[in-house]
């Protein structure tokens, strides 16, 4: 059983992420940063080097941080047991998948058989409807609205506010900006902004990752 939570990151996501613990009744037991100059974060300590207590047998760690590129990264550095958190005001279907160090904030919906990848972020009032898969390290922004059987590829972004329709497939590591519409499939890389949404430009993949890892 998990009983002790860390977390790798010190700015402003890992505030909610607190907070959500602490709204869970779950125990924060450190705060790591190697790269930050933050020594507290909240009133809890940051650590700015790694030991190894989050290894223990009752803990398990969050990546809080919000760049996907970045969670993924960590994850393949770090050797830890990863946790789950869900907001208590979520509305999550029983029959949905939430993956490994994914976290879902307060006034999400997930519906029926949606699946949520690893190391996901499912901010505050976005909705995700029935038959979704979304892949690892993807980042669903506030208020965004995705509906039924919409496919986001890994690492993808999508704005604040921005809505999908049914069915639509979008790319790995794309952008979508805030407030967007997108009612046709959009590719890798792609940054797509406005109503209906359009591609901006083409992004190179992110430095780093091997095509298939």
């Amino acid at each position: 059983m998990i009983r002790k939570i860390f977390l790798y990151g010190a700015g402003g996501h890992a505030k909610v992420i607190l907070e959500l613990l602490e709204v869970n009744g779950q125990r924060c037991a450190g705060i790591y940063d190697e790269y930050g100059a933050a020594t507290q974060l909240l009133g809890y300590p940051v650590s700015g080097s790694l030991n190894d207590d989050f290894k223990a047998a009752d803990s398990a760690m969050i990546i809080a941080v919000g760049n996907n590129l970045v969670r993924k990264k960590l994850a393949g550095k770090l050797a830890a047991e990863w946790a789950t958190i869900i907001h208590p005001s979520a509305n999550i279907s029983s029959r949905c998948t939430i993956g490994r160090g994914t976290v879902v904030m307060a006034g999400v919906s997930i519906n029926s058989e949606a699946g949520i990848g690893d190391h996901v972020i499912i901010n505050t009032n976005c909705s995700v409807d029935h038959d979704c898969v979304l892949a690892d390290y993807v980042h669903i922004s506030p208020n965004a609205a995705l509906a039924g059987n919409v496919r986001v590829g890994e690492g993808t972004h999508i704005g604040i506010g921005a809505a999908v329709i049914q069915g639509v497939k979008i790319g790995k590591w794309a952008t979508i900006g805030a407030g967007s519409v997108i009612i046709r499939d959009v590719p890798d890389y792609a940054v797509v902004v406005g109503n209906p949404g359009r591609i901006l430009r083409m992004n190179e993949p992110p430095e780093g990752l091997q095509e298939g890892k």
